[in-house]
């Protein structure tokens, strides 16, 4: 799974969080392919639910 669908995947819009938070989201994106994402999942996973609510991903994409 790359970085692009994990983000879809945990309802995150990736372009939001790339434009507004660029250190964050390079230092995931680093961490992400140093770690399998479950790992990756477990040691984020209350910044992953705080991300979420700042960069929600629009449901209408997906529908």
């Amino acid at each position: 799974m790359d970085f692009e669908t994990y983000l879809i995947s945990k309802k995150i819009d990736e372009l939001a969080f790339k434009t507004n938070d660029i250190d964050l989201y390079s230092t995931w994106l680093y961490e992400f392919n140093q770690l399998h994402e479950v790992s990756f999942t477990d040691q984020k996973r209350f910044q992953i639910n705080r991300i979420r609510r700042k960069y929600p991903l629009n449901s209408t994409i997906n529908s």
